[in-house]
């Protein structure tokens, strides 16, 4: 047997195992105070750190939220950068949940899959997880559209069709109108969601 030169790889960090949290942990966190300086998400059971928002990412996102309260009224509760809880040990925060008018229902919990109508994600440094992570989260529940507006080329890239944790139809707009599929009545105006 000849000696090779090749030494085992290097453990790192991401090597270890990681204590997973379950929603009640993570509420019961919120609850006790221990994340109040902290903006993260649940994210499948790991507490994610999220990117600061800039001045662009936070008026584009206030803007597009502000035009579908006014466009839906009172068909839907448009919410902008509060959480939505998900049976896969996440509760990620998209800057805009379009979702069913429960009321004061939403007192006693976030809403859930069945609840949401689309999702809208204002995206400028998290584009890579807002399309491969964020994506694959609400597929894998059934949320049946999610859109994502890039900011950095004002594109609204749409995607629908959730099978088996991915999305099966995607597309890109930047002008016209699109009809979200919850509403297929309701043209919405594609530049004033992305809000250039």
């Amino acid at each position: 047997m000849e000696p090779t030169n090749t030494l085992p790889k290097a453990m790192t960090v991401d090597d270890l195992p990681r204590l997973k949290w379950s929603i009640e942990d993570y509420h019961a966190m919120i609850k006790h105070g221990l994340l109040n300086d902290k903006k993260v998400e649940l994210l499948y059971g790991e507490i994610i750190e999220m990117v600061p928002e800039g001045e662009d990412h936070a008026e584009q996102g206030e803007d597009g939220q502000q035009y579908l309260v006014n466009l839906l009224g009172d068909r839907a509760r448009v919410r902008k950068a509060a959480p939505i809880t998900l049976p896969n040990g996440s509760e990620p925060e998209p800057d805009i949940a379009i979702c069913q008018p429960l009321g004061r229902e939403y007192r006693q919990h976030h809403p859930y899959p069945e609840n949401i109508f689309w999702l809208v994600e204002y995206s400028n440094s998290t584009l890579k997880k807002d399309l491969e992570v964020k994506s694959r989260i609400y597929a894998e529940f059934g949320i049946q559209e999610y859109w994502i507006v890039n900011i950095q080329t004002n594109q609204l890239i749409v995607m629908r069709d959730p099978e088996a944790g991915l999305y099966q139809t995607q597309f890109t707009l930047e002008t016209g109108v699109i009809c979200a599929i919850a509403f297929p009545d309701l043209e919405i105006e594609v530049l004033k969601i992305i809000s250039p």
